[in-house]
């Protein structure tokens, strides 16, 4: 495919990689909100997501590929807009998301466009197995950085709101149990 693409769909291609690119160097608000020194990125977040999600579906028989594309789309829109805490997630900052991933995926080619847009699209509604999979997933994997924060040295008492929306957010059983096995060690 990328042998008969016009140089400008090219060009293209190379915009969204590097728009992408930008993840690596976004920080994660909500650590640099309760003053983390070098918090993790937006792409350290979504990498470690991705592997529950590979882990999580093969042993779960949810479908993988799928469990990948939203992991890896859920916070593209910050390349642009920046990472959103959950209190920033206003009506106005969600028009900003849906225009963002928009210009984003723009640069594709029509079907992996239309592709990647439904897949945006189920992850947003929330509604399917996979995306109910993923928001939790998401939410274990912010637990685990928390408790990696705490055993580096943050203070319980600042971290303790990550671990509030993990709770509220994590809902199936099997993975409310893991949760707590990370919570686990936490220091009291």
């Amino acid at each position: 495919m990328l042998e008969r693409m016009t140089n400008s769909s090219l060009q293209n291609l190379v915009k969204f990689f590097g728009i992408a690119g930008r993840l690596k160097r976004t920080p994660r608000a909500g650590w640099v909100e309760v003053g983390i020194r070098q918090p993790e990125s937006v792409a350290d977040h979504i990498f470690r997501t991705s592997i529950f999600c590979m882990i999580y579906a093969d042993m779960e028989g949810l479908d993988q590929l799928k469990l990948f594309r939203m992991a890896l789309i859920h916070d593209l829109p910050e390349a642009i807009i920046g990472d959103l805490t959950p209190s920033k997630k206003t009506k106005e900052n969600k028009k900003k998301e849906d225009a963002a991933i928009n210009q984003i995926l723009n640069l594709l080619p029509k079907k992996q466009r239309e592709k990647y847009m439904t897949t945006w699209s189920e992850y947003q509604e929330g509604k399917t197995r996979e995306a109910k999979a993923v928001r939790q997933l998401e939410k274990l994997e912010m637990a685990l950085q928390t408790k990696e924060y705490e055993k580096a040295g943050a203070t319980s008492q600042s971290l303790e709101r990550f671990i509030e929306s993990a709770e509220k957010a994590i809902t199936w059983p099997d993975l409310k149990r893991f949760l707590s096995y990370i919570l686990e060690e936490r220091p009291q």
